[in-house]
């Protein structure tokens, strides 16, 4: 990092990846500070800088002893141990020590006294459960769909719509269920939709006969505001959408393609209406969400519309190494690969990464946000209101 950089930095102030501090701190509060940032997307330490980014420096007495300070807390204070690179740099004749913290390859870290931590905006937070739980699945390759659910076992499973499914996916398989040469459990288990006597995430969620008893927060809010933005005291229409994978993705098309409007293309009054928004956008944003959500985060998929825009947004921010320009170019790395594998049977759905890229094929405009502040994956999908 050159002084130029660093000094643009500092004049932006604290985010999620940058944190001021004026002196050394104790080790223990340094070892919050490292570990947030391991179980984040990494970050620097600027020392000899104040809270309201004015440049101090440091003596060098206290560049020795806080180079000691670094290291000691990095071996002994973090589990388990990192690295940190530790530059120092002369802005103005003034000496700063900058610690580079990058994103942990062995998540999720935590103190000596097994506490974690985690970036949340320029400061820091306690991990919850639903987060540790992620971390954990993260950093062993573990996919949320593939969990267990405890207390739940065969009875909660819709027999008549696993087998519709199997009848266009499988019919082999189906006859020999049928004629009782083959287990139905056994099937279950070998889809991954059945362990150990219990239905796991992905059995439950699209064939589950009570999903949301086991996976309370497995559902779509829809609202049509009355205005531009959600803070509107009105709305025209709002649903609260439940049911397996199918259903809910029906009903949330269902709510959103009754209410957008249809123009007139050819002057002929009998020709036929085109939807402000393409059908085929919209099934392929609710598809993606339902697919590729963070199952780990206890928060539901959100499909609001606005006079000017539909925002589709999805709990979790996108996957693994993932960024917009990687997803618009076609890459797909599944997050829940057991409902990806179902969904190309059940719904309207390749799982080839290609949805994004026939969506802004259809209509450049459409915007994708990957807001890793909020946890959150926003698609907008501009209405063409300014055409009807």
């Amino acid at each position: 990092m050159e002084a130029l950089e660093l000094i643009e930095r500092i004049s932006n102030g604290e985010d999620s990846f940058t944190q001021f501090k004026r002196e050394a701190i104790p080790a223990k509060d340094l070892a919050k500070e490292f570990i947030a940032f391991l179980n984040a997307e990494g970050g620097i330490l600027i020392f000899g800088v104040d809270d309201s980014g004015e440049i101090k420096g440091l003596l060098f007495d206290e560049i020795e002893k806080l180079g000691q300070l670094i290291g000691n807390t990095a071996e002994q204070n973090v589990k388990p141990p990192f690295h940190p690179i530790v530059k120092n740099l002369s802005i103005d004749n003034k000496i700063l020590v900058i610690v580079i913290i990058p994103k942990g390859v062995s998540q999720p870290y935590s103190t000596s006294s097994g506490d974690y931590y985690i970036k949340s905006g320029s400061d820091k937070k306690k991990i919850s459960q639903e987060e540790l739980r992620r971390l954990f699945a993260e950093s062993k390759r573990l996919f949320a769909d593939e969990e267990e659910i405890f207390g739940s076992d065969l009875n909660y499973i819709d027999i008549d719509k696993f087998k519709k499914f199997l009848k266009q996916d499988n019919p082999d398989v189906l006859e020999k269920i049928e004629k009782n040469d083959l287990s139905l459990e056994i099937v279950l288990e070998n889809l991954e939709l059945f362990k150990n006597g219990h239905l796991t995430l992905a059995g439950n969620l699209l064939f589950g006969t009570m999903p949301q008893k086991f996976n309370p927060s497995f559902f779509v809010d829809c609202c049509y505001f009355d205005g531009y933005d959600i803070s509107v005291t009105k709305f025209v229409s709002k649903q609260t959408i439940k049911g397996t994978f199918e259903e809910i993705y029906q009903q949330s098309m269902r709510f959103v393609t009754s209410q957008i409007r249809y123009y007139q293309v050819e002057k002929d009054f009998n020709s036929n209406a085109k939807p402000e928004i393409s059908e085929e956008i919209l099934s392929e944003a609710i598809l993606n969400t339902l697919i590729h959500r963070d199952y780990y985060i206890q928060s539901s998929i959100k499909v609001f519309m606005f006079h000017d825009r539909v925002e589709i947004i999805n709990p979790g921010k996108l996957y693994n190494s993932l960024t917009i320009e990687k997803i618009k170019s076609g890459i797909a790395i599944h997050r829940n690969p057991i409902l990806s594998s179902i969904c190309k049977s059940l719904l309207p759905y390749s799982g080839y990464g290609s949805g994004i890229r026939r969506i802004l094929k259809i209509d450049p405009t459409v915007e994708f946000i990957n807001d890793k502040e909020l946890e959150q994956f926003k698609c907008i999908i501009k209405r063409r209101v300014d055409e009807i």
